[in-house]
Parts: structure tokens; C-alpha cells; sequence
């Protein structure tokens, strides 16, 4: 995120480190790298539908997640329709309603692992019951990182919103500094709640993992609000991907790198057509009308996670070739207004470290025996679309590797709203 966060301080542009790629690496690795997050986003949105339609379960269980599915993407294209006031508005109120909500959710979690709530301390010992901690050995574990990776998607929508902002070299800095401390107390934090709380065999997708925290520490109630925040922590989610998405295209569009007909804006400035294109592939969510839901959304999560690697892989190597490319021409690093700490280390163990995980989290499916090729093809499909899509876009155009004395620092992005 630091890598991000001096790219798009010094140059903000929405379409963020699509524009980086095509800049600091190469046009074709840029076209890819624009329509993988496009794709990213848009798989986001119809898996968080998903998540919404499974969430509504606790409460209507015999509702068909179909038509839940469908209520909530009206919902999030309407909030993406009226403009980016109306994004960061209600996105202000769905984060309020998360912060106060995680705070209240680990205060309960701590009482309860000691004994404070619930009558009976209970420890430690579920991060040992069984076969945890290390459950399903290296396999599983590439797993998690995978779905880890889907939770911690949208840390690096600061580079997307960076050409919508006002003050970008005060706002960016600042969003990159408090992420560490969100993700250690907001994401780790709770995790490790739940992993104290919650035994392995008993986690699922049916229910919230949160909301059976509150009905251990016997607050039934309780269990029903968190539900409830947890909807609108998913509705969040979709708001942010089709926002995100739309945005993405848009910028692709301008650029040239999408149909001229993606960069129509409406009256409000929201890039209409980019968004209906967006809610088409959002439509996936759908097909809990024709799988199970659960399978839909493992589904769903495994192909915008791997998508999800492959955009942090393109941003740790856009950073690192544009510090050398600023440096190779005589700038001075001093007139920064953000720089990223440990570089080249920083950016090069990021690259390796995503580089792994993108490989390796599909292993899980192959088995000695037998391999689950619908597990294979939703983990992997992202890569070979991505390859399809820098391999076809550099054939046609015949692009080249920027070299770094030729690296242009300027933009012209236009900012909407």
C-alpha cells in the first residue's frame, strides 16, 4: 500500500495502477492489469450479493437467496447511479456503522474468552482442538491466504478514489498511514476473536462467524443486530466494487483501452454505461438460482481473490519501476510528497509473496486421488484471462517495455464525479 500510496500522490488518476502499468511497465501489461481489476471488482460485487443473500437466511430461511441477490444489486447500482457524493456518503455511514460496531464486537469477544460474559472462560483452546491450528496442513493454508487476500481487497481503492479527490497530497498519505492500525485491530483483531471463540469444525458460510460469537456469549439479540451489520458491511463491499469497477472502466475507456461508449457520463458525471456493463458481470450472483448458494460464492470469492493477488503483483512492480524510472532521470526524491519506506525491498518482497500465494492456493483441489475441477478452473481462471489479455493487447500493438529514461511523469486525467 505504501508502494500505492507514492504513485498516486504524485500522479492521481482514476484509473489508478491500470495508468501506472501502462506508464512505468508496458501499455500491454497496463490493458491487462485495467481489465483484470475491472474483472476483480465486478466478480466482488456479485460474491458479496451472494454473501448478502446468505446473510438474509439467519432471518428468512426459506426465501429463495435468488431474490435477495437481486434486491441488493438494485440497491447498489442505484447508490452508484446518483454520484460520488453519494458513493462517499453512504459509504461514510455503512464504515461508521462497522467501526463502532468491530469495537463493540471485540470487547465482547475478550470478555467472553475470559469469562467476563458467558459464565465459563474458554481460552485458547479451540486454536488447538483437533487439528488446528494447522487444519488441512500446507494445502489449506495457501487456502486462506486466498480468502484473506478477498477480505483485504479494497485497501487499494485510495489509488482509484486519488483522481476523485480534492487534496490528494494530504488525503493519501494520510488513508495509507491508518491502514496498518485498521488491519491489525479491524481485520487480526477479530480474527483472532473468532478463531478463540469459534472451533474449526463449527465455521461455515450459513452463518456469520460474528454473529455466532454473540450467540456463545448468550446475547441473542445481540447476535441478531451483528447479523445485521455484517449485511451492511457486505452491501458496503458491493458499493465499493461497483464504484471501483465502473470507475476502472471508465478510465480505460478515456484511455483508449475500452470501447469509446464505456466513458459516457451521466448529468451527475457517473460514467453510466461503465456501470451497466459492470452490473451485467455483477449478475453472476445469479446463479444461486441455479447452484447452491454456498458453492456459488466459494466460487466467486477464489476467482476475484486470485484476480485480487495479480492487481497487488502489478502494483508492487509499477512502483518498482517507477522509483527507478525517477531516479534514472535526475528527479529528487526529496520533492515527494509521500515515499514509500524499504524500498526496492518492500515492493520486491511483495511481488514474491503474492507471486506464491496467486500459485499455490488452488491446491487444495488436487487430491491424490481425484481433482475438483470446478475448485481448479474458479481459482486459476483469472490467470490465463490475464495473460490472454497482455499477450493479445501487445501483439496487436506491438508494445515495448518502457524504458525508464522514457517514462513519462505527466497525466491529463480529468477528473468526474
Amino acid at each position: 500500500m505504501t508502494s500505492l500510496g507514492e504513485m498516486a500522490t504524485f500522479m492521481p488518476d482514476s484509473g489508478s495502477f491500470g495508468t501506472y502499468a501502462s506508464k512505468f511497465v508496458d501499455p500491454a501489461f497496463g490493458f491487462a492489469m485495467g481489465w483484470n481489476y475491472w474483472y476483480n471488482w465486478a466478480i466482488t460485487v456479485a460474491a458479496e450479493m451472494v454473501a448478502g443473500a446468505l446473510l438474509m437466511k439467519y432471518w428468512f430461511p426459506d426465501v429463495p437467496a435468488l431474490l435477495w441477490s437481486v434486491l441488493f444489486l438494485i440497491l447498489i447500482v442505484v447508490l452508484n447511479l446518483l454520484s460520488a457524493r453519494a458513493y462517499g456518503e453512504s459509504e461514510y455511514w455503512f464504515a461508521s456503522i462497522k467501526v463502532i460496531t468491530v469495537i463493540i464486537f471485540l470487547l465482547v469477544g475478550v470478555a467472553t474468552i475470559v469469562g467476563i460474559i458467558g459464565g465459563q472462560a474458554v481460552g485458547f483452546k479451540n486454536f488447538t482442538v483437533g487439528e488446528a491450528p494447522f487444519v488441512g496442513g500446507a494445502k489449506s493454508i495457501f487456502m486462506v491466504f486466498l480468502i484473506a487476500g478477498f477480505s483485504f481487497q479494497g485497501t487499494e481503492l485510495v489509488g482509484v478514489a486519488a483522481g476523485e479527490s480534492e487534496d490528494p497530497e494530504k488525503n493519501i498519505p494520510k488513508a495509507i498511514n491508518t491502514i496498518f492500525w485498521r488491519i491489525l485491530i479491524f481485520y487480526l483483531g477479530t480474527i483472532f476473536v473468532v478463531g478463540a471463540l469459534i472451533p474449526y469444525m463449527d465455521a461455515g458460510v450459513d452463518t456469520s462467524p460474528f454473529t455466532m460469537v454473540f450467540e456463545k456469549a448468550g446475547i441473542a439479540a445481540a447476535a441478531s443486530l451483528m447479523n445485521a451489520v455484517i449485511l451492511t458491511s457486505v452491501l458496503s463491499a458491493g458499493n465499493s466494487g461497483m464504484y471501483a469497477s465502473s470507475r476502472m472502466l471508465y478510465a480505460m475507456a478515456k484511455d483508449g483501452k475500452a470501447p469509446a461508449w464505456l466513458a459516457k457520463v451521466n448529468s451527475r458525471g457517473v460514467p453510466i454505461n461503465s456501470l451497466i456493463a459492470t452490473t451485467i458481470v455483477a449478475s453472476l450472483c445469479f446463479l444461486t438460482g441455479l447452484y447452491a448458494e454456498k458453492t456459488v460464492y466459494v466460487w466467486l470469492v477464489a476467482a476475484s481473490g486470485l484476480a485480487g493477488f495479480v492487481t497487488w503483483i502489478g502494483i508492487a512492480l509499477c512502483h518498482y519501476r517507477f522509483r527507478k524510472a525517477y531516479v534514472a532521470q535526475g528527479r529528487d526524491l526529496g520533492k515527494l510528497k509521500y515515499v514509500a519506506k524499504l524500498f526496492p525491498l518492500g515492493p520486491i518482497i511483495a511481488l514474491v509473496l503474492c507471486t506464491v500465494v496467486t500459485l499455490g492456493q488452488g491446491l487444495s483441489y488436487f487430491e491424490a486421488d481425484k481433482i475438483d475441477w470446478s475448485g481448479v478452473i474458479s481459482s486459476y481462471i483469472g490467470l490465463p484471462l490475464f495473460i490472454a489479455l497482455w499477450w493479445g493487447y501487445k501483439r496487436k500493438h506491438n508494445t515495448k517495455v518502457v524504458d525508464l529514461m522514457d517514462v513519462d511523469f505527466s497525466t491529463n486525467e480529468k477528473n468526474i464525479s
